[in-house]
């Protein structure tokens, strides 16, 4: 069962265009944004991970990059994830910091935005700045990530602010929280 809901995960990911009439149980709505492609996939028993980069970029070598991540039957809360993931950020990175952005349910599933801030990482030298969606389904966790290797525009902001908003999860089991239909 798990093999079909990571199939499924794929298939969302591949094709931006796949009618959400056909998705069944529950599913992250995310899409590849335009002028990106998924550079990088890893599948694990517990977890789903791809990553997004530029067209002309790789993640060996990028400066903005999406990363999503699916971590099967995993139960935590937004709050406790980020939490984790902040601690080792501000440990590898002198100065930086971690800031709630919003919070609250959507479509029926605790979710949270937050701003992860390096001001110089140790590794690249340069600033790094992620904003951090997470939502705990009822079968998996799920974390977007949009990243930048420099300080983004305030029209980049909005454009990717405006992105994790669209991302959501569904579930065609419960009716509070189906998956939007389209026409095809």
């Amino acid at each position: 069962m798990r093999s079909f809901f990571a199939a499924l995960a794929l298939a969302l990911f591949a094709c931006v265009t796949a009618t959400r009439a056909e998705l069944v149980n529950e599913n992250l709505l995310v899409s590849v944004p335009p002028g990106y492609k998924i550079d990088f996939q890893d599948k694990k028993p517990k977890s789903l991970m791809n990553e997004m980069v530029p067209t002309n970029e790789t993640v060996n070598d990028w400066t903005e990059m999406v990363t999503v991540q699916i971590f099967y039957n995993m139960k935590a809360t937004p709050e406790q994830f980020v939490g984790k993931m902040a601690s080792g950020w501000i440990q590898a990175c002198p100065g930086a910091s971690s800031k709630p952005v919003a919070s609250g349910p959507e479509n029926g599933y605790p979710a949270g935005v937050w701003l992860l801030s390096c001001p110089k990482n140790p590794a690249t030298g340069k600033p790094e700045i992620t904003w951090v969606k997470a939502v705990q389904g009822n079968d998996s966790f799920y974390v977007v990530q949009k990243a930048f290797k420099f300080t983004p525009s305030n029209e980049q902001v909005v454009q990717w602010m405006k992105y994790l908003r669209a991302v959501a999860v569904c579930d065609s089991r419960l009716p509070d929280r189906a998956c939007p239909q389209t026409k095809d």
